[in-house]
């Protein structure tokens, strides 16, 4: 059975940059009723009760037609949660350093120029969705809950949750106060880790 994994920093711990109200709402409630769904689903199909995460919504061709729907939506859910607390960290904000900068500026020609463009994709998205930095630093966009790893893509290093969820009870229709205000919370030692890991 999947479990909704432990923030590991307190609900108000991102201060003004994401609310407690938001933190509790968005990992109690929502991430809680992705994996509560996900397992409701994999319960009919004993069979796919030793897969990961990773493994379910990778391949999603082999799930099961009758629940395909539900593994596609609900275990993407939980992946990309689950990353998204990681990406986030009360001593997170600033600027990566090391190997991850190095790439970025000779990618964008500097980190504000990543930030930029990232954030503009991030404002595109239309509805509910998230932006991604993948491990060759291009920025994509999902829809829903997809994850870019559904399409053959890379796992992600970081992701941005746009869905209104994240971010209603403290900005309301502003994703682009919201979204600035994430910038003061990514935790680029994680990102640094992520992509020491994933990059080719």
């Amino acid at each position: 059975m999947f479990t909704v994994p432990a923030l590991g920093y307190a609900y108000d711990a991102l201060g003004e940059n994401i609310s407690a109200a938001i933190m509790q709402l968005h990992h109690d409630k929502h991430h809680q009723a992705y994996v509560d769904k996900l397992n409701a689903a994999i319960a009919t199909h004993p069979e796919l009760a030793d897969k990961t995460v990773e493994e379910l919504i990778g391949n999603l061709e082999a799930i099961p037609e009758d629940i395909r729907g539900a593994v596609r939506n609900h275990g993407g859910g939980h992946y990309n949660h689950s990353l998204f607390w990681k990406v986030m960290s009360p001593n997170g904000g600033g600027e990566p350093t090391g190997p991850l900068l190095d790439a970025i500026v000779a990618k964008y020609g500097s980190y504000q120029a990543f930030v930029d463009e990232f954030s503009a994709k991030a404002l595109a998205v239309f509805g509910s969705g998230w932006a991604w930095l993948q491990p060759d630093l291009s920025i994509v966009t999902t829809a829903n809950q997809d994850v870019p790893f559904m399409n053959g893509e890379p796992e992600p290093i970081i992701g941005l949750d746009v869905w209104e969820h994240a971010y209603y009870l403290d900005y309301k229709n502003k994703r682009d106060d919201y979204v600035k205000a994430f910038w003061n919370v990514v935790d680029w030692n994680f990102a640094a880790e992520r992509y020491a890991q994933l990059a080719q």
